[in-house]
């Protein structure tokens, strides 16, 4: 049975110009200018760089130009019910020729997987097998390693291909891809891979005790049991380790060894720092600040639609389009505008908190901060800290940095002051480093060692920064 009701709620929801904004501050610099070129592309009412001035006031001020030139454009209060801000405020002036611009290069190169198939059209296949090699490479992963079985391949060749062939013919043409550069590529998994490389090297007696460890020994040359080793090969120490160390020069990835195997990819900081008088001086890239302007040409179409009396229909239509495009590109210049305040606003917070370790660089220094402290700091929501902190680099006298590595969590030390973790993962890290390989430490010992410097923390707490920081278990750290 249908009945009327009557409700009252309370809604919060995000106007279009506050969605464009959080999603411009969360762009990288090199997205920005991808996301800026496509709205020139779509918005003609959007002009790159500064409007060109037609009068011969050349001797004012860029102010008094400005005021008077906000004084002959269109009052927006005409048409923009809510904004009452001038044109001429929705410029970003704040760009000079001085900024230091980073041209990244163009680089043309071809992938793994074609330079692979490249490699293959240059050998004497026909034409069927031709295309089932090409078809093997692409079973291969990025790393280099074929992980599919033979058999796998074999049915999906008859069912999606409706090519029909046996594993032996496959095995085959496998022998011609792993004898491609780079070598190692389609082995079949570890084993093989370091074994094609070790083939191709130069017979030697070191050459041969790596093959006879790989071939024969695999298992336990992996769980680092030298001593078996030692026994079951008949060898003296420094042969193994020898053979060892020949081993540790192969690429377990061939794959991932090529500098074709993806795209490059190129850094460009959003922020740069700079140390004068003992003073952080931080600026904003300059991709981060474009000129952006309103299209005279729009502002003066607009203005004629008004003025005219009477309208038909396709005027009052033309009129409307001209608007909204307006409206969007103030409005998008507005939000960039706002993107480079925040950006800037909430790093020149980041900085007065970790000062000490922006001065010095020294990593122990890193105080305990989490989004949380800066978004009180600003006053914002922890939201708009994180899109500010995502994806974005600076470029310190030290070096350049993902923002997010600045912000760690906090435990308390033995004199109950709070510290961050990442002060004890460069302790921790440190005494890796300096441990004897032949005897690494465990997680238990290396618990305790922290707990002597001060920082009384849990062996579950030191396996967990240890994974973090990509420090193999005691047992893999075992060198000869």
């Amino acid at each position: 049975m249908l009945k009327q009701t009557l409700s009252q709620k309370l809604q919060q929801k995000l106007s279009p110009q506050q969605i464009q904004l959080m999603k411009l501050v969360q762009l990288p610099t090199q997205s920005l200018e991808a996301r800026i070129k496509q709205e020139l592309e779509e918005n003609p009412a959007l002009n790159e760089g500064r409007e060109k001035q037609e009068d011969n006031f050349e001797n004012d001020s860029s102010d008094e130009r400005e005021v008077r030139d906000s004084m002959e454009e269109i009052n927006w209060d005409d048409y923009l019910r809510d904004d009452d801000v001038p044109e001429y405020r929705t410029r970003a002036n704040n760009y000079s020729a001085d900024d230091e611009l980073y041209e990244a290069p163009v680089v043309v190169s071809e992938s793994f997987h074609e330079s692979l198939i490249s490699q293959l059209r240059l050998r004497n296949l026909s034409e069927e097998d031709l295309e089932l090699a090409i078809y093997l490479v692409g079973t291969i992963d990025d790393d280099g390693i074929l992980r599919r079985s033979m058999e796998d391949i074999v049915d999906d060749l008859a069912f999606s291909q409706g090519v029909f062939t046996d594993e032996k013919e496959l095995e085959r043409l496998l022998m011609v891809i792993q004898d491609l550069d780079p070598a190692g590529v389609g082995g079949r998994n570890l084993q093989e891979c370091l074994i094609l490389q070790l083939e191709r090297k130069t017979p030697s007696l070191r050459v041969n005790l790596a093959l006879s460890i790989l071939e024969d020994y695999f298992d336990i040359f992996v769980k680092r049991h030298y001593q078996k080793l030692m026994d079951r090969l008949g060898v003296q120490e420094d042969e193994l380790k020898e053979a060892i160390e020949e081993i540790g020069r192969l690429n377990p990835k061939p794959g991932g060894s090529s500098n074709l195997s993806r795209p490059t990819e190129n850094v460009i900081p959003d922020y740069n720092l700079k140390i004068v008088d003992d003073e952080l001086e931080l600026t904003l890239n300059g991709r981060n600040a474009p000129e952006l302007s309103l299209s005279p040409k729009y502002r003066e179409m607009l203005e004629h639609y008004k003025a005219s009396g009477q309208k038909n229909k396709s005027e009052k239509e033309a009129q409307l389009f001209v608007k909204q495009k307006l409206d969007s590109a103030k409005w998008f210049i507005e939000a960039i505008v706002q993107r480079q305040q925040t950006l800037m606003f909430t790093m020149e917070a980041i900085l007065q908190y970790q000062r000490e370790y922006f001065l010095t660089g020294d990593e122990c220094k890193l105080k305990p901060m989490i989004l949380k402290d800066i978004a009180e700091k600003i006053e914002m929501d922890i939201s708009t800290v994180s899109r500010v902190a995502s994806n974005k680099y600076i470029q310190t006298p030290y070096g350049t940095f993902l923002i997010k590595r600045f912000f760690s969590e906090s435990m308390t030390n033995a004199d109950g002051e709070e510290v961050s973790t990442r002060e004890i993962k460069k302790i921790l890290e440190d005494v890796v480093a300096e441990e004897n390989k032949r005897k690494p430490l465990t997680d238990e010992a290396l618990a305790k060692i922290l707990k002597e410097k001060g920082y009384p923390i849990a062996r579950r707490t030191v396996a967990k920064y240890r994974e973090q920081l990509d420090i193999p278990v005691a047992r893999m750290r075992k060198e000869l």
